[in-house]
């Protein structure tokens, strides 16, 4: 029997060796036939196979990558990802589990669960094995933008610039951190390299047309966000910038057409995009004097965002307007029969008109007192400003009526105005011939007036 033992114990080597050698054989071939079937896309089958092999050894990294792909091009991320996670863990990487695809993947993963963090390390390793891919430097420029680290992200994006010259992406980066950092002359030519590289680069459009917008080179910018509307991921914010041009141009009309189309087109009614294009649209009403139009939108926004802007003070300041129709009419009603209104409002002020003509939101006139002769050097004229507007009326207003007076040498100012006015304003006119009405003292005097004529009563 002693003479056996040691026959057994060769045996028994004899037989792990050819198991390992048939296993060495057999099991890449396996791992072969399963990738082949992932090509074909049947992924059930090579689901199975590969939990098969894993059942048997859990640390085969190339089963649990097979495996990660499957789950991944089957719609089932949150498998992939874990799978992956595994042969990060394992770290053993071959050809039927190659490293360089094998990050590539589980860094989009990562990024599409937002977890940054773990993202922005495998891009980074990426960056360090293959040094020479420039979308590499982008990817880990846009994570870096995320975590607000804007000043890393333009080394990256740079870097990815400088190793390939000819990556529109890389220079539309760089144009958009330079807008960012407020060097837009800098941007722009950045901007417009990418558009050079690559006509279809249309975000970069965007930025191009807000440059001009801000540099209030409207036609322009008017142009280069005609461009950007085609951008599906730019469109709605093309569409707020075009209304915002049109706006300063003074065409409210056109301005209300552009925000319109924004809030159609918008699909969350949370976004930034959505409010702004809401409350840029009020104003727009607001200036067209469609009130109740106007406060529609208000109070919309107020229900999403209370804190949105000045909505919540638009509001409290317009319920008075609602209760009181002859505000409401004073703030509605047509430019021609405004104008009457404030031939009304000076008769009622005792005083006599010398000249009237129209300005932005309201109307400029000079007056003497009633019955006296404007040559009469005993007269003392006034200017007066009659506004309609609901906006705080801010130093600025009461400080441009001062210098009006100075530059025609008249004598004393009114503005009566539709808006609480400011304490700063009041503050400025306290020490000069400056005399402010607010919308209580606008209330008592169109009482004496008629809404339908301007005429005034008595």
């Amino acid at each position: 029997m002693s003479m056996l033992i040691p026959f057994i114990i060769i045996g028994i080597g004899v037989g792990v060796f050819i198991f390992l050698m048939l296993r060495t054989i057999l099991l890449p071939k396996r791992i072969a036939s399963i990738r082949d079937l992932l090509n074909q896309e049947k992924y059930n089958q090579v689901i199975k196979a590969c939990k098969k092999i894993i059942e048997k050894n859990h640390k085969n990294a190339e089963a649990h990558y097979i495996l990660g792909m499957a789950y991944l091009k089957s719609n089932r991320p949150e498998l992939a990802l874990m799978e992956l996670k595994l042969v990060n863990s394992i770290g053993i990487f071959t050809d039927y589990c190659p490293e360089k695809e094998f990050r590539e993947t589980i860094a989009k993963l990562f990024k599409e669960f937002n977890q940054i963090e773990e993202a922005l390390k495998e891009y980074l390793l990426l960056i360090k094995k293959f040094p020479s891919n420039s979308l590499y430097y982008l990817n880990a420029g846009e994570l870096f933008e995320e975590r607000n680290q804007q000043d890393k992200a333009f080394i990256y994006y740079k870097k990815a610039a400088d190793i390939d010259p000819r990556n529109s992406r890389a220079f539309y980066k760089i144009g958009v951190s330079l807008y960012r950092m407020r060097k837009t002359q800098e941007a722009k030519k950045y901007l417009e390299k990418a558009i050079q590289l690559d006509q279809s680069n249309l975000k970069a459009y965007y930025y191009i047309g807000r440059i001009a917008k801000e540099n209030k080179d409207y036609r322009t910018a008017l142009i280069a966000l005609e461009k950007s509307l085609r951008d599906p991921e730019y469109k709605i914010r093309s569409l707020v910038e075009r209304g915002a041009c049109y706006m300063s141009m003074g065409d409210y009309d056109t301005a209300s057409l552009e925000l319109e189309r924004a809030i159609k087109l918008s699909k969350e009614n949370t976004s930034p995009e959505f409010l702004y294009s809401k409350y840029f649209l009020s104003i727009c009403y607001e200036k067209l004097r469609r009130m109740e139009e106007a406060i529609t939108q208000w109070e919309e926004i107020y229900e999403i965002n209370p804190k949105f802007q000045d909505v919540a003070e638009r509001l409290s300041q317009y319920q008075d307007i609602r209760q009181d129709d002859r505000i409401k009419d004073f703030l509605t009603c047509s430019d021609e029969l405004f104008m009457e209104i404030c031939k009304g409002i000076i008769t009622a002020l005792n005083l006599s008109i010398s000249s009237i003509k129209s300005i932005p939101d309201g109307a400029e006139i000079i007056a003497i007192e009633a019955n006296k002769d404007w040559r009469n050097t005993k007269s003392i004229p006034k200017l007066i400003r009659i506004l309609r507007k609901t906006e705080i009326l801010d130093e600025s207003a009461a400080r441009n009526l001062y210098e009006s007076l100075r530059q025609q040498n008249i004598m004393a100012g009114i503005i009566i105005t539709s808006s609480p006015i400011s304490n700063l304003a009041k503050q400025f006119a306290e020490t000069r011939p400056i005399y402010l009405y607010d919308m209580e003292k606008l209330r008592q005097i169109l009482k004496k007036i008629d809404m339908n004529t301007g005429e005034f009563k008595g």
